[in-house]
């Protein structure tokens, strides 16, 4: 391992020993593999730049699945790297940059949710153009288990059936840009707060109206009957 990577372990160590004493090795070991550096406010940043590219990213350390949530940075940063190795000069006077930050949810339930905005100018997932997306993790704090869309919803269900009116209604009819099939598979990023469930879709996902990412937040109320 070489000097600059050692360092950079060493920094997060060190930050996140100070930031809190509570801090679990996982939360530890999330952000010192990715070479990142924690704040006073339990926030791992990680940064790389070459003259090709650059990236960014940051996650809260206090969420409690650091596990799932590291790895799947890590397998993001991986794509983002690969990618760049086998990219081919287009002539651009800038690096390509791939950027991700967490915004956090909670609810008095006992949940907490980290909804990732993943910020790529690749074009290598969005058909040649600059793409927004999500990832979200949900975990149940007091039950110690994720919370996926699966099991947010109680048994024997059709959750699929009562969401689909209401995005499609939030969202507005769009006569040139109909939209897609919307399944269980649409509807895997979301967060839970005490008023809602709040759905996110990337650019394109629901409906090809090229006017960026969606969010949808969804009253629990129209939902109650269905929630486990």
């Amino acid at each position: 391992m070489n000097t600059t990577k050692l360092a950079l372990i060493a920094t997060a160590t060190v930050a996140v020993m100070f930031a809190s004493p509570a801090l679990t090795a996982n939360a530890l070991s999330a952000c010192a593999s990715l070479g990142g550096t924690v704040d006073g406010d339990q926030t791992c940043h990680v940064h790389s730049a070459t003259s090709n590219d650059t990236l960014d990213m940051s996650f809260p350390v206090d969420y409690p699945d650091q596990n799932a949530l590291g790895a799947y940075l890590r397998e993001d940063r991986e794509q983002f790297v690969s990618w760049i190795a086998r990219a081919t000069p287009d002539g651009r006077h800038r690096p390509y940059v791939h950027e991700v930050t967490a915004k956090v949810y909670r609810s008095a339930a006992d949940t907490q949710s980290v909804v990732l905005e993943i910020q790529d100018d690749t074009g290598a997932a969005h058909q040649g153009h600059p793409d927004t997306h999500f990832k979200a993790f949900n975990y149940d704090v007091s039950k110690r288990v994720p919370i996926t869309f699966d099991t947010l919803f109680k048994p024997a269900t059709d959750p699929v059936a009562v969401l689909n009116p209401i995005i499609q209604r939030q969202l507005g009819t769009h006569a040139e840009a109909p939209f897609k099939d919307l399944d269980a598979n649409t509807y895997r990023n979301f967060a839970l707060t005490d008023d809602a469930v709040i759905f996110f879709f990337g650019e394109d996902q629901v409906v090809q109206d090229h006017n960026g990412p969606h969010q949808v937040s969804v009253p629990r109320s129209e939902l109650a009957p269905l929630l486990a």
